[in-house]
């Protein structure tokens, strides 16, 4: 997955899958967390936001749900279930 660095003091860069709809975080202090199920919309909306710290605080991290690199296989597979 590809990642873009943006402008944001706590996040460094945004990755997106379209096909599985992840988002992908990486944080300024180094955690990476995946949030799942997230539209293509939202992503779009992310990426264009003035404040992009802002919009995922008020709208990604409420609204889906979040898994560790080590954790993301396994909530892919249930998913499927």
């Amino acid at each position: 997955m590809h990642s873009t660095t943006v402008d944001s003091s706590v996040i460094l860069s945004v990755g997106y899958d379209d096909r599985r709809q992840i988002l992908k975080v990486r944080f300024r202090n180094g955690r990476i967390y995946y949030y799942l199920d997230v539209p293509p919309s939202a992503y779009a909306a992310l990426m264009s936001s003035p404040s992009v710290g802002r919009y995922f605080n008020e709208t990604i991290r409420p609204a889906y749900r979040a898994v560790a690199e080590r954790d993301l296989r396994r909530a892919a597979a249930a998913k499927r279930r």
